[in-house]
């Protein structure tokens, strides 16, 4: 009988440190983190009209380090019937915890100057990839001996060699303004902010440091590939393979688009000419040049 007591008053005793969960107000926060000395604000998403006057900040332990602070009301958003802003500022020291607001709690947060460090390098997990070449993800080589046959041009049928760069998205077509973009967004991000990027890579993608930081190797992978595609002074070729891509989904390394060469045969690579190219509904909408033109040569420009 003692025995069914105790467990009957642990069942019924509350956990401080678990508020119970509720399934219509949500608190967001930075999954990433936040400085210390920074600004700190987290929301309360709301499915339904709620009201929130106060919230408060308990560490790992569940011990408030913070006193009730005010809860501001906002206007509604998306899905969001009610919101409140939670600024939570005040709270400097480093650590991880927890925002409560009446019974919603949010998932752990984190306080630390390291919060940000590493963040820039994830984004090139993406361009490692999206490598065309050799590519670090799958440990192979990917259409190395199949760009490209050159089309659209009094030289058509000519074999160009414009292996590199990067898939431009869940395809397999290439063109230069979003890759020369993308190298140009990189060399101004380790030009302006040097300190942010590591050196974990090679100029390969497969780990190991190597003394140069990755994402001006990735960068530099960018660039090889983009001389690739000016081969002469009069050609600047704009777009590898196109929209026939799509006739089959398949890994990069085993690639079946039929282009008229054969299933996993050559692609082609089309020329800036200032009209759409393409064949019959696969066509790109390209109506110039100054696009293709003036990403190619900012990128460059900034490789110097």
């Amino acid at each position: 009988m003692v025995l069914e007591l105790l467990s009957l008053l642990f069942l019924a005793a509350p956990v401080a440190s678990a508020p119970a969960a509720d399934s219509i107000s949500f608190i967001r926060v930075n999954q990433v983190g936040y400085l210390p000395e920074g600004r700190k604000v987290a929301v309360i998403c709301s499915l339904e009209l709620r009201e929130f006057s106060t919230f408060t900040v308990v560490d790992e332990r569940g011990r408030r380090v913070m006193r009730p602070q005010r809860a501001q009301a906002d206007k509604p958003f998306g899905p969001c019937a009610s919101t409140h802003r939670l600024d939570f500022s005040a709270l400097r020291r480093a650590g991880t915890y927890r925002i409560v607001a009446g019974e919603v709690s949010s998932p752990p947060i984190r306080i630390s100057r390291t919060a940000y460090l590493g963040g820039a390098d994830t984004l090139l997990m993406y361009m490692r990839q999206q490598r065309s070449g050799f590519n670090p993800l799958l440990r192979d080589s990917v259409h190395h001996r199949t760009d490209a046959i050159l089309v659209g041009h009094p030289d058509s049928g000519r074999f160009i060699p414009v292996a590199g760069g990067w898939h431009d998205a869940a395809d397999y077509l290439q063109y230069v303004t979003t890759s020369a973009n993308a190298t140009f967004v990189m060399l101004m991000a380790y030009r302006d902010n040097p300190r942010a990027f590591a050196d974990l890579h090679g100029a390969d993608g497969l780990p190991g440091a190597n003394g140069i930081p990755d994402v001006l190797e990735e960068a530099r992978h960018g660039l090889e590939w983009l001389v690739r595609m000016f081969p002469e002074p009069e050609l600047l070729l704009n777009q590898l393979a196109d929209d026939r891509d799509h006739s089959f989904p398949d890994l990069p390394t085993t690639d079946s688009s039929d282009y008229g060469w054969g299933k996993g045969g050559y692609r082609p690579v089309y020329p800036c000419t200032g009209q759409p190219q393409g064949l019959f509904q696969h066509k790109n909408r390209s109506d110039g040049y100054a696009s293709t033109a003036g990403k190619y040569a900012s990128s460059m420009a900034l490789g110097a």
